[in-house]
């Protein structure tokens, strides 16, 4: 771990330098998903899926609410300014999306999206099939922008992150009976991981030469997650979490096989599992003070709408709490696990 400290503390120094002289250490940074990485491309959707008021934001860098599930930076803002950029990916479907803003990259990810089309199909959200093609109308700008040499250069050499698989199980598959008795969990991981494979062999097939895949979290330990599926008690639902671990390993052994068929493809498995269960199972040691209950109202639910301005019991400082909302990370911990990314992703950037 001193050594992954190391090397941590060398990129950071390098970021920084390159960033003070206008120059990231990758062309772009392009990211596709769900709601822990959406910025507010569901802000411009028919779907009650949406982070676009208070108190989301309320930490953020202007202080408003962006379309973020957090109330300041996702992981992915911090990932952005580690690789130097002075920006970050705008929603691809808003307006800061123009001109030259997209050459560094943009993001494509909508809240309750997932592998499995469906569950965005719910929720009336952007699904990934749907968000490659977002893509590939992108590609053809930066081609027009800058021209078809360089724009080859910003795909194969721009970092791309996904994030996906959590939705398809909390807000589908665990509460849809029409899945959970036809497909037992490890058969709709096989299902979700074909998904997976289908859209990396697409993003290769279009150039694209650096991919970050991030795991399924300690799902049973999300604070709604326990909520909802732990029998009144208040611990880590343990099912949950054998899913996700069982779902990480195929995830591991997916992406090895991609890797050995797909020439000069560099595919990083980020592990979101054990940093975020250290922070929830240790919370004092790593500087917070609540990792059970989430800051916004009961902290025991609330998500989306259910996270306003009038929910009663909101923390005051969100900074002692692992979890921001129901079921996504606050600013701090996402910090920690963006430290934890960037260590796990020297591939990326080599």
């Amino acid at each position: 771990m001193g050594f992954l400290r190391c090397v941590l503390g060398v990129i950071l120094v390098v970021s920084l330098v390159l960033s003070v002289h206008g120059d990231p250490l990758v062309p772009a940074l392009c990211i596709l998903g769900d709601s822990v990485v959406d910025v507010g491309n569901n802000n411009n959707l028919q779907t009650l899926i949406k982070a676009n008021f208070p108190p989301y934001g309320r930490d953020f860098v202007t202080h408003k609410p962006t379309g973020r599930f957090c109330n300041g930076k996702l992981a992915t803002d911090f990932t952005a300014e580690y690789l130097g950029f002075t920006s970050y990916p705008p929603a691809y479907l808003s307006q800061e999306a123009k001109g030259k803003n997209i050459l560094n990259g943009v993001n494509f990810a909508s809240a309750a999206s997932g592998y499995f089309d469906r569950t965005a199909q719910l929720y009336r959200a952007v699904t990934l099939t749907q968000q490659l093609s977002y893509y590939k109308e992108w590609q053809s700008k930066v081609v027009s922008l800058v021209g078809k040499d360089k724009a080859n250069a910003i795909f194969s050499g721009g970092i791309h992150l996904i994030s996906a698989g959590s939705s398809d199980f909390i807000q589908n598959y665990y509460i849809n009976p029409m899945l959970n008795r036809a497909y037992s969990p490890d058969q709709f991981s096989d299902i979700l991981l074909k998904s997976y494979y289908t859209l990396v062999q697409n993003l290769y097939d279009l150039g694209v030469r650096r991919i970050g895949v991030t795991t399924l979290p300690p799902t049973g330990c999300l604070p709604a997650a326990i909520t909802l599926f732990g029998s009144g008690s208040n611990q880590c639902v343990s099912r949950l979490n054998q899913d996700a671990v069982s779902f990480n390993n195929k995830l591991n052994n997916t992406s090895r096989n991609l890797k050995s068929k797909l020439p000069g493809l560099k595919l990083v498995v980020f592990d979101i599992y054990n940093p975020l269960l250290e922070l929830i199972s240790k919370p004092t040691d790593n500087g917070f003070f609540e990792s059970r209950r989430a800051c916004c109202g009961t902290g025991t639910i609330e998500t989306s709408f259910l996270c306003n301005a009038r929910s009663v019991g909101t923390c005051s400082n969100a900074t002692q709490y692992v979890f921001w909302d129901g079921f996504h990370p606050s600013e701090s911990a996402n910090e920690k696990l963006a430290q934890s990314l960037l260590e796990q992703g020297f591939d990326l950037i080599s």
